[in-house]
């Protein structure tokens, strides 16, 4: 089992009711495949983060058509697997999609065991009613984690809490809980359909792991010029999250993410309404949240083929 390898200058959090430890920072593993990023750099990337105490790796099937999981898989041999806690995510609606996805996760991951697969982008209201549908991915994860090859089971999404929430009372329809959910959770966020508004203090209630994304939102948010990148990571630390995701693209901005959890200290109230306060204007109408108000950020309505295919007794009665 992957342990966190303690730092005094890295916090590490409970990951809701499972009881591992994982670093507050977590590598996301989008940025490893950028054009501007090459494999010899992204394994360094992963090892120098892990060996300064990040021990929270994040990936999906889909990025860059599987290069990051790649690149990740190979950053991870010589022992470092053994030291990270590993996640990933598929994109597949229906279990045969899902099942397949999966597989390919594990051989590029090159392990016989991922801790964490999220269902990608729930963002459609019929999204959750696909995954636990009887042949619905759900039910791939969990022949998958009955079999050993995952632990956990999670889901993300980012484009309204409304849809989050939708998801969460679906699963408990079917008898479900899930062990994280992955949203967005940033300075603007909390300004403009907000899941730390609406979907946080469900989860913290629930006991399920909270893991925050695009604390900067690949650098957007900093193009308002209200806030640093030290304050968004600041801020998004300082809310119940067991761990914020983080982009990575160059060892200078891991060094940036480093010095964010060396000096973090949870925001005073004072400090969090002058923040507040700061973002309000450039936040009220979700510009600097593209990935809520447009579909650009939206891979699986590129590629709607990934989901799979829809259930067979919703095609027989399909209207005419």
């Amino acid at each position: 089992m992957p342990t966190a390898r303690s730092r005094p200058d890295m916090p590490y959090r409970t990951l809701g009711r499972t009881k591992v430890k994982v670093s507050a920072l977590g590598l996301g593993g989008w940025h490893l495949s950028r054009k501007t990023v090459d494999e010899a750099l992204s394994v360094r990337i992963v090892r120098t983060a892990i060996d300064r105490g990040i021990n929270f790796m994040d990936n999906s099937w889909d990025y860059t058509h599987g290069v990051s999981e790649i690149r990740m898989g190979r950053a991870l041999r010589d022992g470092y697997r053994d030291k990270v806690f590993l996640m990933t995510k598929i994109d597949g609606r229906s279990k045969k999609a899902a099942a397949r996805q999966l597989e390919q996760s594990l051989r590029r991951l090159r392990t016989e065991c991922i801790d964490l697969v999220q269902h990608h982008e729930v963002l459609r209201f019929e999204d959750p009613h696909r995954i636990f549908d009887a042949e619905g991915a759900n039910a791939a994860l969990v022949e998958a984690r009955t079999a050993g090859k995952i632990r956990f089971i999670g889901f993300t999404g980012h484009k309204d809490p409304r849809i989050h929430l939708h998801a969460l009372d679906v699963a408990a329809e079917h008898g479900f809980r899930f062990d994280t959910v992955q949203m967005p959770l940033n300075v603007m966020d909390a300004h403009y359909r907000s899941f730390e508004k609406l979907v946080l203090p469900r989860l913290v209630r629930e006991r399920i792991g909270v893991l925050g994304m695009k604390s900067m939102a690949n650098g957007i948010i900093l193009k308002s010029r209200a806030v640093t990148a030290i304050e968004c990571l600041h801020y998004a630390l300082s809310l119940p999250a067991s761990v914020v995701i983080t982009g990575i693209d160059s060892l200078r901005v891991l060094d940036q993410a480093l010095e964010a959890a060396r000096t973090f200290r949870p925001l005073s109230p004072a400090q969090r309404r002058a923040l507040l306060k700061r973002t309000a204007s450039p936040a009220s109408r979700g510009a600097f949240e593209p990935f809520k108000t447009t579909s650009l950020f939206d891979a699986t309505a590129t590629h709607p083929h990934w989901l799979g295919e829809e259930p067979q007794r919703l095609q027989e009665v399909k209207p005419r």
